[in-house]
């Protein structure tokens, strides 16, 4: 396999927390999918677990080029904890149809947060 992109994103926990509290449910099911709700809910301080995958899905969309020309959703990508403890990369519609177009064949993904950022790296690799 060979590396394809690499994209990084960060961004403030703080902005993450506003939106919610301003938008609630109507932000978080735009953004985020059932399954990511969920984990984060069962989690201490969710909100610093949706910055994660907020940084996380723009890390992503970096490596698919765009996401306004390829019309994808946020809840196109979704990042779900393996059984190992690591981030891994789900792609769905508009998401899944532009890697398939690319050639991308996995996406690497690591995130990591403190109490003001939240950030993440995503590689896409070719097979």
């Amino acid at each position: 396999m060979t590396i394809h992109r690499l994209g990084t994103h960060i961004v403030e926990c703080a902005r993450i927390a506003n939106m919610i509290r301003q938008h609630g449910e109507l932000f978080l099911e735009r953004v985020y999918t059932a399954d990511e709700i969920e984990y984060c809910h069962g989690h201490g301080a969710p909100h610093y677990l949706y910055a994660s995958r907020w940084a996380a899905k723009e890390a992503v969309l970096k490596c698919l080029l765009t996401r306004t020309a390829a019309g994808i959703r946020w809840t196109d990508i979704e990042v779900v904890i393996d059984c190992d403890g690591e981030p891994r990369v789900l792609l769905a519609g508009q998401a899944k149809m532009a890697a398939e177009a690319i050639g991308i064949v996995d996406i690497l993904l690591t995130m990591a947060h403190c109490r003001t950022y939240a950030t993440a790296t995503a590689i896409s690799l070719l097979d």
